[in-house]
């Protein structure tokens, strides 16, 4: 009877085992199964995902690689985009000075006494330097002896502070060519007209009027909100009817017909500025007034002798201040149109001081021109010869300032 149970006993735990076995058999594909659709899923969900973001790549990449290209052909002057613009600044200065005022002699506080105005302005110090600061809606005379001429140049340094988007469209700094040198309305002027603006793109205008009738009214059509802002540098030259206008080493302006005949004065104008806070604050400094004199390449070449005030140096240096260049360019022209001509440099000072300092100071003097004759025009060595005279050769009294400044001068001499 006991045999009997326990072989039952046994048959039925072996159906127990067996389907049991059969069950987790079956779970087990089950499981297999459900782990392969797992992961085939989710092999289909990476590749979506590299595969979209594949895509992605290649259509933002063209996006951005288009939005790159139209940012370059609209870079603003002045901006610090990464692009490389070379332009060619075709600017030469005038080589005979008519006027020149950096305010040395000119008190803080006071109105520089080289200038007329019909409304304000005083001289203040920035980081140790004098700048005349202008008024809001003021004109701003330079007093000269005499009428310009055809073909001029100004200059000017030009700083600004306070500028921001609440600076007015309607603000302006006016580079003036009028008829008269006073402050009544002329009826013969033009003018490049810089705005400080910079919350929309700087709407500046040219302008011409001939006999109070208007020739000439159209945009700048450049961006120069960013160059205008600080430091800045302008230059203006004038060749009978033509202005052309720099900022910095962009040519903003350059137009043929727009100085009326009688135009001859030149005047700043501010408006529209807010100069009673500390916004729009507007400065300037370092004016240059000069005239193109003689061709000094064909002086050289045909009389064989120049002379000439119009190369400056620091006082008691060697070293060549700005607005030294156009004579030097023209002396190294004539040279490299014959390269077979030599010739000598001679310097020569005024008589404050020691004279054999004074005779090495000019002999200083003639080596640095001559080196940027060698250096930055490959004119050889040998062929310039330096000499320095000091004060033993004047041509003038140097008992007056006048005298003194036309002792101060370089020779070149062809030998």
């Amino acid at each position: 009877m006991k045999t009997t149970k326990t072989l039952c006993f046994l048959i039925v735990l072996f159906g127990i085992t067996t389907s049991n076995a059969q069950l987790l058999e079956r779970l087990g594909k089950k499981a297999e199964e459900a782990a392969k659709r797992t992961i085939e899923k989710r092999v289909e969900q990476e590749t979506e995902k590299k595969t979209n973001k594949g895509l992605d790549d290649i259509f933002e990449g063209k996006k951005k690689k288009r939005k790159k290209k139209k940012k370059k052909r609209g870079v603003i002057i002045g901006s610090s985009e990464e692009y490389e613009i070379n332009r060619a600044s075709d600017f030469t200065s005038g080589n005979i000075v008519v006027f020149e005022d950096n305010f040395t002699n000119d008190q803080q506080g006071d109105f520089p006494s080289k200038w007329d105005t019909n409304g304000s302005g005083e001289i203040v110090k920035v980081d140790g330097k004098k700048w005349l600061r202008l008024g809001g809606n003021s004109k701003y005379v330079p007093t000269i002896e005499e009428s310009l001429p055809e073909n001029y140049t100004i200059e000017f340094d030009l700083l600004t502070q306070g500028l921001d988007k609440k600076t007015s469209s309607q603000a302006w700094i006016k580079l003036l060519l009028e008829d008269n040198t006073g402050f009544q309305r002329s009826k013969n002027w033009c003018m490049a007209e810089l705005s400080p603006c910079q919350f929309i793109e700087s709407p500046g205008v040219v302008e011409k009027v001939t006999n109070g009738q208007r020739q000439i009214r159209n945009k700048i059509g450049k961006d120069y909100r960013t160059a205008i802002q600080g430091m800045s540098h302008i230059a203006i030259a004038v060749n009978k009817t033509r202005m052309r206008v720099w900022l910095n080493e962009n040519k903003i302006v350059d137009v043929p017909r727009l100085v009326p005949q009688k135009a001859n004065v030149f005047k700043l104008h501010t408006k529209g500025l807010r100069d009673a806070s500390d916004k729009d604050e507007v400065y300037i400094s370092n004016i240059k007034i000069a005239k193109s004199g003689q061709d000094n390449r064909s002086k050289l070449i045909t009389e064989g002798r120049l002379s000439t005030n119009a190369i400056l140096f620091k006082t008691g240096s060697s070293t060549i201040t700005g607005g030294s260049e156009t004579i030097i360019k023209e002396v190294a022209t004539a040279l490299q149109s014959l390269p077979d001509m030599k010739i000598k440099i001679i310097g020569h000072t005024d008589a404050d001081g020691n004279a054999e300092s004074n005779r090495k100071l000019s002999e200083q003097r003639a080596k640095a021109v001559k080196m940027i004759l060698v250096e930055q025009y490959d004119i050889r060595f040998s062929r310039v010869q330096i000499e320095g005279k000091g004060e033993a050769n004047p041509i003038a009294d140097n008992t007056s300032k006048a005298g003194k400044a036309k002792n101060r001068r370089v020779e070149f001499i062809k030998i």
